[in-house]
């Protein structure tokens, strides 16, 4: 019997920036290809300050021709203010349409009980926008998201011809208790990957550690990106050489790190600094 073929990822200590519920598939995941996940949440989230808006949203759904969700926590989020208000999301007819960025955003629709009409191909905002294009044309569309949340996106909406509501149904914060050791840690080189997920993860890590520091990090490990609008963020901040995941499944980023380390490797045997 052959010898099964060691993962890439074996011995691997990798970093998720995420929530540890929200971390707890690809922590699995990494552990099974024999890696280290380390959790260390960046960002953390909390109800909006005043649910009014989205209240009211959820209370006239039917009159909105799509709602887009841009992550699954806008979801999660308006899910759950559903059930507090005792409105389903469900109803009858055949509005509202529901889009997605990504796979990731499109299973949270469906663990709601929701439909997914159409889950943009390049995994951001404003593609996704581009994609449903004359779709939008003189349509209502609801936009319920982050208090962070980049306004490109109901720009590129309304390019089209839609008619956006944007609602708060989260507010994005920096955690209280970070552990500074562990960030310490990985600023002295002991990790090989750093996964970041959003725009704030990687905000919050620059306020935590200082942006000279994170910028060093890309000498030393994979500094990754899940999704574009994350890369973006990095280059933004001065990261220039970073992993992306397309987007936030598990397979993805997964995909992404073996990727890596197969170029790292074939770049040691021939002789290639990184740098």
């Amino acid at each position: 019997m052959a010898e099964k073929q060691r993962s890439l990822l074996e011995g691997k200590r990798i970093v998720i920036t995420r929530s540890e519920a929200q971390s707890e598939a690809l922590s699995k995941q990494l552990s099974a290809l024999g890696a280290i996940p380390v959790i260390l949440p960046l960002v953390t989230f909390a109800e909006p300050e005043n649910f009014a808006e989205l209240d009211e949203a959820i209370a006239r759904l039917e009159q909105f021709d799509w709602v887009i969700f841009t992550s699954g926590q806008a979801v999660r989020a308006v899910a759950a203010r559903s059930i507090s208000l005792t409105i389903p999301l469900s109803r009858a007819g055949k509005k509202p349409a529901f889009a997605t960025v990504g796979p990731a955003s499109a299973l949270a629709v469906k663990q709601a009980g929701l439909p997914v009409e159409y889950v943009s191909n390049i995994h951001n905002g404003v593609a996704l926008a581009d994609e449903l294009g004359e779709r939008l044309r003189n349509r209502k569309v609801l936009l319920p998201r982050s208090d962070r949340a980049n306004p490109d996106l109901p720009a590129a909406l309304k390019r089209h011809g839609a008619l956006v509501t944007e609602v708060v149904a989260y507010r994005t914060l920096q955690p209280m208790d970070v552990d500074k050791r562990n960030l310490g840690r990985i600023v002295a080189r002991d990790a090989d990957a750093i996964l970041f997920f959003s725009p704030s993860a990687v905000h919050n890590f620059a306020e935590l550690a200082g942006l000279e520091q994170l910028r060093g990090l890309q000498d030393r490990l994979a500094i990754t990106a899940v999704g574009p609008v994350t890369a973006g963020a990095l280059l933004d901040a001065g990261v220039e050489r970073t992993v992306v995941a397309a987007d936030t499944t598990t397979a993805a980023v997964t995909q992404a790190l073996e990727q890596y380390f197969a170029h790292t490797i074939k770049q040691s045997a021939a002789g290639v600094k990184r740098g």
